[in-house]
């Protein structure tokens, strides 16, 4: 029993150091950041340091003075001090990304692509990583390969925004763009409020006016998708004939999101947001009333459905699409300020929400 007590006496202040040390290295961290942001490399590098010898097995500080020898324009020192923050036991994607990053700004992105393909072994779910590969092919103007890295992001963390940012742009700018609608509007719900929101609200509305054409006071012309050839593989016509009927239906985009916007279209005469607010309106719930859920299931058609049957998908059309015409919405919203805040209120409280189950991804899709 004396032997035990003794031995606690040695571990209680052992423990009481670590965590004195552990709350200095914090608090040299913190100043270091402040002094970093304000210009002053040299001072926020040096408290780095100190920090570091307090509390040796985080990686923290190493990370911290990488990225201030980066913003001195040291690319050399900064990517030696990220090949060791890499091999801190406790290091995640983020840090595989800046040691990519730092490589590519300083002109060797194949020891980037490199980096981001050692960090995905171990971090095969990591969206960041993804991105970083995709915008590697979108620096070489390589939009097909760039793609393919984007979405495989969004398959593997539908969560992380990114992916959907940089999908949609280049869907809504290519003969496709049924995807980068959805990919958008997905992108907003993750991503309130930032620049790029606004960005992607007028890219949408945009893409609306462009695609949707009144062509007389009875038709309408809608093409978001160009997609109308259908593969059977060889192997595949000895199959049943109810196989053969579904597999000769046409693509997700001319078959089914063409077809059903054009007949939400009915009525109207001009693109807007009013206009906008009753085709999308329409558009959910014949998706719904026709079963096209069972069959094309997307998670953001199910968030629009709850909108919906809350009487709030009105306020988040405008919401979703105001920076396409923003007069408009600030007309609508002088007289509509109440619906607009319950909207934000409840967004806030119910974020979009996808995961392995729910996740919307045209590569899984086709």
């Amino acid at each position: 029993m004396k032997k035990f007590i003794y031995f606690l006496t040695i571990l209680l202040p052992l423990n009481i150091v670590a965590q004195d040390n552990f709350k200095d290295a914090q608090e040299k961290k913190e100043r270091a950041i402040n002094l970093m942001d304000n210009g002053k490399i040299e001072e926020s590098i040096r408290l780095l340091n100190e920090a570091k010898n307090l509390d040796p097995s985080n990686y923290v500080y190493d990370y911290e003075i990488g990225f201030a020898y980066y913003l001195k324009g040291d690319y050399k020192s900064s990517i030696s001090t990220f090949k060791k923050v890499i091999e801190y036991d406790n290091s995640d994607a983020q840090c595989y990304q800046m040691l990519g990053n730092i490589y590519d700004i300083d002109g060797n992105p194949k020891k980037a692509l490199k980096t981001y393909d050692k960090g995905l072994k171990l971090f095969p779910k990591s969206g960041r990583l993804y991105l970083e590969k995709g915008n590697l092919y979108l620096n070489q103007k390589q939009y097909n390969e760039a793609l393919n890295f984007y979405e495989q992001g969004i398959f593997n963390d539908p969560m992380f925004a990114s992916n959907y940012y940089r999908a949609s742009k280049l869907f809504c700018n290519s003969q496709e763009e049924v995807w980068g609608m959805i990919y958008g509007e997905i992108f907003i719900n993750l991503e309130n409020d930032t620049k790029r929101t606004h960005e992607i609200s007028k890219l949408l509305y945009d893409t609306y006016k462009s695609q949707i054409k009144f062509t007389s006071d009875t038709s309408v012309s809608v093409s978001f998708s160009q997609q109308n050839i259908i593969y059977i593989n060889p192997k595949d016509l000895k199959k049943s004939a109810n196989y053969l009927l579904e597999a000769l239906k046409l693509p997700f985009g001319s078959g089914v999101y063409d077809p059903t916007l054009s007949e939400s279209c009915v009525g109207q005469t001009a693109i807007n947001l009013r206009s906008l607010n009753e085709i999308r309106e329409k558009f959910v719930s014949t998706y719904f009333s026709k079963s096209l859920n069972e069959k094309h299931p997307v998670v953001l058609f199910e968030y629009n459905k709850r909108l919906i049957n809350l009487g709030l998908f009105e306020a988040y059309n405008y919401w979703l699409l105001k920076s396409g015409n923003e007069e408009e919405f600030n007309q609508w919203l002088s007289s509509h300020q109440k619906n607009y805040n319950d909207l934000i209120s409840w967004i806030k409280e119910n974020p979009i929400y996808i995961d392995s189950n729910n996740k919307f991804c045209r590569v899984e899709y086709n």
